[in-house]
């Protein structure tokens, strides 16, 4: 049973029914209890000695409902009418699964969603890494608005790379598809450096702390049989590391939801589309309407 009856009424249906990552299950020992903050609500999350995870919301009775998926534990303070998305690839068994990181981020979730979708800032910040100046064009890719789903999907997305990852030994074109299942949740697929068949899947899933402040967690199912965990997780806090201070010095912190808000260019097509779809399903939190 969700807690709705008791918030504010700046919390739209929308995001008080969505499922939220709250803590990297790895990273909470047995017996336990920690504390973070969703929605503007505390809440407490207690691992028993037998492992059992329980969520509630501080000076609030009852327990809220639990999933443990992509290395993460998941809330909701509503009631959610949907299960929580899929991501395949992470059942692979030859596959590297880690939760890489929670980095909290002045800018409100659907910001800090939309900085990931960005291919146009690749070449910009994260030069002679994920892109460099000389190879800056993007060319034109699809996108659309999945009939099944109701998911966003940017496909043939392709941008030169130096170093695409920590086992690529030489810069290649990378191909990107972006996938937005959730409105405060992203997932890319990217070309991996050893297999040309496959995709590494890199996801950032965002807890809204409120509304100018959330909180990436980093989520990484790459094949990669050389590096170590540490190792992964490093590069892509490093990466992140990059984004953060521009993240957090854009004005508003909140995403502007009116298409006049903030000119785009042909490249920010996925970056618009999101924001249309936000729009479209009635999510306001984290946003100017």
């Amino acid at each position: 049973m969700g807690l709705a009856g008791s918030f504010s009424a700046s919390i739209d249906p929308v995001a008080l029914d969505a499922w939220y990552p709250v803590w990297a299950d790895s990273e909470l020992p047995s017996p336990a209890a920690r504390r973070t903050v969703l929605l503007e609500t505390e809440l407490q999350i207690t691992r028993s000695r037998g492992g059992n995870i329980a969520i509630r919301a501080l000076e609030r009775s009852g327990e809220l409902p639990v999933i443990r998926r992509f290395g993460y534990i998941w809330t909701s303070l509503g009631n959610p009418t949907r299960d929580l998305f899929q991501i395949p690839e992470f059942d692979e068994p030859d596959r590297r699964n880690l939760a890489a990181g929670s980095i909290g981020v002045r800018a409100s979730a659907p910001r800090t969603v939309e900085n990931f979708l960005d291919l146009g800032h690749l070449p910009i910040v994260h030069v002679n890494y994920l892109g460099i100046e000389q190879k800056a064009e993007i060319k034109p890719y699809d996108i659309q608005i999945t009939e099944a789903d109701g998911e966003v999907l940017a496909r043939n997305c392709r941008v030169y790379q130096p170093q695409a990852s920590l086992v690529a030994t030489a810069g290649f074109e990378v191909e990107y598809t972006y996938r937005v299942p959730h409105p405060y949740c992203a997932i890319l697929y990217k070309s991996s450096a050893i297999d040309a068949a496959r995709s590494d899947v890199i996801a950032i899933l965002v807890q809204p702390v409120d509304q100018d402040r959330s909180i990436a967690h980093m989520m990484v199912s790459v094949l990669d049989d050389q590096s170590s965990d540490k190792a992964i997780r490093a590069f892509q806090q490093f990466i992140f590391g990059q984004d953060k201070p521009i993240l957090e010095n854009q004005v508003p912190t909140r995403l502007p939801l009116d298409p006049r808000a903030e000119i785009p260019a042909r490249v920010d097509a996925t970056s618009s589309m999101y924001r249309r779809w936000l729009r479209a399903q009635g999510v306001r939190y984290g946003t100017v309407p």
